[in-house]
């Protein structure tokens, strides 16, 4: 009982730093979406300023704003093994990420630009008493970073840049204990917020005959989650003194960092194509250590391995101008899940993910574009074990993301 109770808890606080690390979906910019988010290579718009800090330099437009959002409507169903016939699935809430973002040329080589997003906003709910609640039963995440960016164009063909990214998030937790309070199953809570920094720089190279192409790599931030608050309800006051008011837990996870490749080329004046190759260090995400503020006969501090591992994300994409006040885009790509089959929970149940994706804009004036994106992704399914606790079941999941934007450029 104590041992299950304690795992019960770590599962808790874990899952608001897989979700923020374990399910990475880039929705920054419906264009780019459009294309299977390809923008590394790109520069279209002021995104670039988070694709690549480099392109932000080579944008033909002096004065570039744009912004928009997504919702995530997104589900994850469960089976345990044969000969078992249970099965589970999410009911959640929609996620509505947004980003903002906007660049002036402040000379004919320099340019300046600002990124708000929020890169890691997500939420999880399982079903009403299903086999996992003391595992998780809900989480909502909400992160915003915010990435003041210079660009610099050193040749015709060739340009840098670099931004500082500060990162806040607040996250709010709920699950089930293994005991029986006078009001039912007992539960706990973790409410927290945190902050920290790092950066974002780029190299862009363009040529007059079409070739574009891109490297950009963002730095590993470590979120450090120092003073969360500890909630328990329902608790039997036979337990209350194992379980004490008022405590807190610190916890430390790396978001991993990010290096990426990117190579279009304007093969027509009306139709692009592109592929990139984002590559994630997600061997930094090994393991969590739990720092229990007040330490009891059941609560102790924990260290819980998770042996993540670097991943290859592969895309392609292309556009193509119908007229000029109207863009269709397509695109796919293929994000091979990190986790370890042997430490993989509930809480963040991140797959092999197959994604499709489709796109336009619509220039009802010159300098004007609404822009539309609608991405698809088929989490694949897969059996999956948390091998301290012998969970493990079947896993599938399934994602649909609009979203809807605009843009104005001078």
């Amino acid at each position: 009982m104590k041992r299950s109770i304690i795992t019960a808890l770590l599962f808790l606080l874990i899952s608001h730093l897989a979700v923020a690390g374990g399910y990475q979906v880039s929705l920054h910019g419906q264009k780019q979406i459009g294309m299977g988010l390809i923008g590394t290579s790109l520069q279209l718009d002021a995104s670039s300023a988070f694709y690549n800090p480099g392109a932000l330099a080579m944008i033909p437009q002096q004065l570039s704003i744009q912004g928009g959002m997504s919702g995530i409507f997104a589900s994850t169903a469960f089976s345990q093994q044969q000969p078992s016939v249970y099965q589970a699935k999410t009911d959640n809430t929609p996620g509505t990420p947004f980003y903002l973002y906007a660049s002036s040329r402040i000379t004919d080589r320099l340019s300046a630009g600002i990124a708000v997003n929020t890169p890691y906003g997500n939420s999880l709910s399982w079903e009403e008493g299903w086999i996992g609640r003391f595992l998780i039963q809900e989480i909502s995440l909400r992160a915003i970073t915010i990435q003041p960016t210079l660009s610099y164009r050193i040749t015709e063909n060739l340009s840098i840049g670099a931004g500082f990214v500060y990162a806040s998030g607040s996250v709010d937790m709920q699950r089930a204990l293994p005991l029986q309070g006078p009001d039912g199953e007992a539960g706990v809570t973790i409410e927290g917020s945190t902050a920290n920094y790092g950066f974002n720089a780029g190299i862009q190279f363009s040529h007059r005959s079409g070739l574009n192409a891109g490297i950009a790599y963002r730095s590993r931030i470590d979120m450090e989650l120092d003073n969360a608050d500890v909630i328990f309800s329902n608790i039997p006051s036979s337990l209350s003194a194992s379980f004490p008011e008022g405590n807190s837990v610190a916890v430390s996870l790396p978001l991993p960092a990010n290096l990426d490749f990117g190579l279009s080329y304007q093969f027509t004046p009306d139709f692009m194509a592109g592929i990139a190759l984002n590559y994630v260090f997600w061997e930094a995400y090994d393991e969590l250590h739990f720092d229990f503020e007040t330490n009891t006969a059941n609560l102790h501090d924990s260290r819980n391995p998770r042996n993540y591992s670097n991943t290859l994300i592969a895309r392609v994409g292309a556009q193509y101008r119908v007229h000029e006040g109207l863009y269709i885009r397509a695109g796919s790509y293929f994000d091979p899940t990190p986790s370890d089959e042997s430490y993989f929970s509930p809480e963040t149940p991140s797959l092999n993910n197959l994604a499709f994706t489709g796109g336009f804009s619509y220039l009802p004036l010159p300098n004007l574009s609404i822009d539309a994106s609608l991405l698809f992704i088929i989490g694949m399914e897969r059996d999956m074990m948390y091998s301290p606790e012998n969970f493990g079941g079947t896993y599938k999941s399934r994602a649909v993301i609009p979203g809807i934007g605009i843009s104005y450029s001078i």
